[in-house]
């Protein structure tokens, strides 16, 4: 996988995950899980299981509502 290829997967995962912490950080775990998997699957990317762990545990820090959406450090886009 090309670095171009790469940067493109963290970026369209990064949009995904951006949505989902500004509109379901006060929701219920597993909404937020199933609502990051599913904008994962449409934008086509994935992220390893560890990856998705940070994220889903920084965004549910995120319902003291002072902190920013968490940064996606690696994705992979899906074939």
């Amino acid at each position: 996988m090309t670095d171009e290829v790469q940067q493109a997967a963290v970026e369209a995962a990064q949009r995904v995950v951006d949505e989902v912490s500004s509109w379901q950080y006060s929701a219920e775990d597993s909404t937020i899980a199933d609502q990051l998997d599913e904008g994962l699957a449409k934008a086509k990317v994935s992220l390893d299981d560890e990856e998705r762990a940070r994220i889903l545990t920084e965004i549910d820090g995120m319902k003291d509502e002072s902190s920013s959406a968490p940064q996606v450090r690696s994705a992979t886009p899906v074939e």
